[in-house]
């Protein structure tokens, strides 16, 4: 699937896809069953006019000690008018694709401009190898240092991003200090590091969890960056980095600058805001996952 489309050109489908009229905003909420013992199933449908489609995915917190992915599923795509099949995908995937995707697209407003730039990435799975990807793709990088739990993992990504043409090796969270660009592909329940740390004008991409009791950045972060979200309904019901500094009292529901959409569109006033840092929370939306598929069908059809 990923040599069929790469997410420069999952990138640029989001991107269509915005700008030819998707309201990230009334999109389908995700539904998820709790599997007892296991972890749960999330049932995702979205529908665009030519085509709509739902991936079914099983998140499982014990595969990886099988040796198996924590994130399963299919895809099942659909022509629009007819709802007859046309398409199955592996739904795992095209997560991998698609998440990547959305952080490349929203940096393509948020990363800072003009120089080579330092990536610290927090994670070791398949998130955090299409992200790498993803920001070397689109960007000049000077660095990429990798943080992870397991140190043997951690080399092998940062040997991974020596092949894409940027020095790199692994660190500790005290590295976000130096970063231009953070990004983090966990399943954190608590903040990977001291968000002081962050520089202003850097820019903080966390895809980890889309729970709202979940987080991988802190209170003191929120607080002091424009907030960026692919949607404020979705965020304001899924993501943990906003809803728990909310529950402390830290922030309010306005705190959140603009959306994805917002950005294609250049609808903020004054554009961004680089006195600050910047934070991308992503929870992973179905419109999302349809638009990358049928461009993956499409250019699959060519």
């Amino acid at each position: 699937m990923a040599a069929a489309l790469g997410p420069v050109a999952a990138a640029d489908a989001l991107a269509a896809a915005l700008r030819g009229g998707v309201d990230p905003e009334s999109c389908p909420r995700r539904s998820a069953i709790a599997v007892p013992g296991v972890g749960e199933l999330l049932l995702m449908p979205a529908a665009s006019g030519a085509y709509a489609g739902v991936k079914i995915a099983g998140v499982a917190p014990g595969n990886p000690a099988r040796g198996l992915l924590r994130i399963t599923g299919s895809y099942f795509l659909l022509d629009g008018p007819t709802l007859r099949p046309l398409a199955l995908l592996d739904g795992a995937a095209l997560t991998a694709l698609r998440t990547p995707a959305v952080s490349a697209l929203a940096l393509r407003y948020l990363a800072p401009a003009g120089r080579p730039l330092r990536l610290v990435l927090f994670g070791s799975g398949p998130q955090a190898y299409g992200h790498v990807q993803a920001v070397c793709a689109e960007h000049e990088v000077a660095e990429v240092v990798v943080i992870a739990r397991d140190r043997e993992r951690a080399e092998r990504l940062a040997a991974h991003a020596r092949t894409l043409g940027s020095a790199a090796r692994t660190g500790t969270p005290q590295d976000v200090a130096g970063a231009d660009l953070v990004v983090c592909c966990t399943t954190a329940r608590e903040p990977l590091f001291d968000g002081r740390l962050v520089r202003p004008g850097a820019v903080v991409v966390a895809v980890g969890s889309h729970e709202p009791t979940a987080r991988e950045t802190d209170t003191a972060l929120v607080r002091r960056a424009a907030v960026y979200v692919e949607s404020r309904a979705a965020a304001l019901r899924e993501a943990g980095d906003l809803l728990v500094p909310e529950a402390e009292g830290a922030i309010g529901p306005g705190h959140i600058t603009g959306t994805l959409a917002d950005l294609v569109a250049g609808r903020l006033p004054g554009g961004v805001e680089r006195g600050c840092p910047q934070l991308f929370k992503s929870v992973g939306m179905a419109w999302e996952d349809l638009a990358v598929a049928v461009a993956l069908y499409e250019a699959a059809e060519v």
